[in-house]
């Protein structure tokens, strides 16, 4: 699989909660309209760090207790990193930080739409990464 760095200057448009988290991601071409137009969908739990440089576990389907993910909102995306077996580390402006890594016995979090290739990372994780 490749590394999504087709994210980097992607800014979130979009956040949902229900039993996943669901964040669009978006960038424009001047010349062409959407250059990405993805989603990424988390179903575990994971780790985001707000602009004080705290990091706040979250899992998905506690309701107000992902607060903290609505600070995303309009961020940019300026680094995409893949670590140990899919763990995705996304770094945003303002000091945010998302790390969603893989479970053992569920999908953890998975990306599509256009401008993206579809990754899904599955139990257990995944270890077929291309850098780019």
């Amino acid at each position: 699989m490749k590394v999504p760095t087709s994210l980097i200057g992607c800014h979130v448009d979009r956040i949902a909660f229900d039993y996943q988290v669901r964040l669009n991601l978006s960038a424009l071409d001047p010349d062409e309209g959407y250059r990405v137009d993805a989603e990424l969908v988390i179903e575990t739990p994971f780790l985001l760090c707000d602009r004080a440089g705290e990091w706040h576990e979250l899992d998905p389907g506690t309701g107000s207790a992902l607060g903290p993910a609505l600070d995303l909102f309009r961020r940019t995306v300026t680094t995409v990193e893949i670590r140990a077996k899919g763990a995705l580390h996304l770094t945003f402006d303002e000091g945010f930080q998302l790390h969603a890594g893989p479970h053992p016995e569920y999908e953890s979090w998975s990306l599509t739409g256009t401008g993206v290739e579809p990754i899904t990372v599955g139990p257990g994780g995944e270890t077929d990464w291309q850098l780019p």
